[in-house]
């Protein structure tokens, strides 16, 4: 088999230094190449024709978001973006994920990478083999997102059982889909809890740009939150959300615990949460790498959950939903595009009605 050929693009040498150690140390990964800029990134990809990049998002010269645009328009190819952690980091980054990027990892300190070498190390090893496994999919399905969400929001006639809840988890390719389900949604839904893998500055900066393009309101959910509907609940990049029933009413929890599945938040630790209230949940596995939420969604559904998983041929990777799938976890399977109706779809039945669908 041959080495996936890595460029790396930073005007850091550092960084650079580092990025190319850890990649090299996989046997599978080979780096063919660096870039201080992207006009010398531009000719080493005619030169070298690298399978994946790893772009830094502030660049010299030419930013990392004016360079991405012109390679999506002019030769698609797996990117994964590396960022800071900061405002402006993260605002970037989600540009950049929206224009086709495959996936990012947070840039951390030279005292953090010093202290978390190993974490950061098998994270970005992860991510450069993902991408390559997704190629110009990225692109393309970024565009159909764009292009689907256009219809505005969807009629939805309410909801007629109280305490409904919409749970969604989603890890590389996440933030778009989201996007795509969430635009949809009518601001009488049911209230909506989302874990998505991203770091905390990212994930305030996420809920607030979701905030100004959807008619939902779009929030980063804080701890004891009573939840509404018509309210996105986004969990914290470093907290678990939970969802706890007192007295009649549905409230965000948040829990600094140790990670799960490598990931903090994680999908598993929402949809172990909603057990005791399954016959009322709509737990819902979109695009991302690794099993994160397979095994939670399979308790819901034995516990009387609808539990609904993104389809192959929508999905930037199918790791999640396709470790859900493995395991039988799911009652339905859908396209992207029919995600929010098939939600807002069940949602709008009575008890017996669910009882009846789920079930035949």
């Amino acid at each position: 088999m041959s080495k996936i050929k890595v460029l790396i693009i930073d005007d850091s040498s550092v960084i650079r230094s580092i990025v190319r150690e850890i990649i090299e140390s996989d046997p599978l990964l080979e780096v063919v190449g660096e870039a201080q800029d992207p006009f010398v990134a531009r000719d080493q990809i005619k030169k070298l024709n690298p399978d994946v990049l790893t772009l830094d998002v502030e660049m010299p010269k030419m930013d990392g978001i004016t360079f991405l645009s012109n390679l999506m328009r002019l030769r698609p190819m797996p990117v994964v973006m590396l960022s800071t952690l900061t405002t402006k980091g993260a605002d970037i980054t989600l540009e950049a994920l929206e224009l086709g990027a495959v996936d990012f990892i947070a840039k951390p300190s030279f005292e953090l990478l010093l202290e978390n070498r190993m974490a950061f190390k098998e994270t970005l090893i992860d991510k450069v083999k993902s991408a390559v496994i997704v190629d110009q999919k990225s692109y393309q399905l970024s565009s159909a997102i764009a292009k689907s969400i256009e219809g505005g929001t969807l009629a939805f006639s309410g909801c007629k059982r109280a305490n409904h809840v919409i749970a969604i988890g989603a890890s590389t390719g996440g933030t778009d889909a989201i996007k795509s389900v969430v635009r949809m949604m009518p601001i009488n839904c049911p209230p909506i809890v989302v874990t998505q893998h991203i770091p905390p500055k990212f994930s305030e900066r996420f809920a607030q740009r979701l905030n100004g393009n959807c008619a939902v309101t779009v929030q980063e959910a804080k701890h004891g939150q009573k939840m509404k509907e018509g309210n996105v609940y986004i969990a914290p990049g470093d907290k678990h959300l939970k969802v706890a029933a007192k007295s009649g009413s549905l409230f965000c929890t948040l829990e600094d615990t140790e990670p799960v599945n490598r990931h903090k938040p994680a999908v598993d630790v929402l949809f172990y949460s909603l057990e005791p209230i399954a016959n009322n949940v709509q737990a819902v596995l979109l695009t991302g790498m690794g099993q994160d939420g397979a095994h939670g969604m399979l308790a819901l559904k034995k516990s009387g959950a609808r539990t609904l998983i993104q389809d192959k041929a929508s999905s930037l990777i199918w790791g999640m939903p396709g470790s859900a799938y493995a395991i039988d976890a799911h009652t339905h399977e859908a396209s992207l595009n029919d995600v929010a109706k098939e939600l807002l779809s069940f949602a709008k039945l009575s008890r017996d009605e669910m009882k009846e669908a789920l079930h035949g």
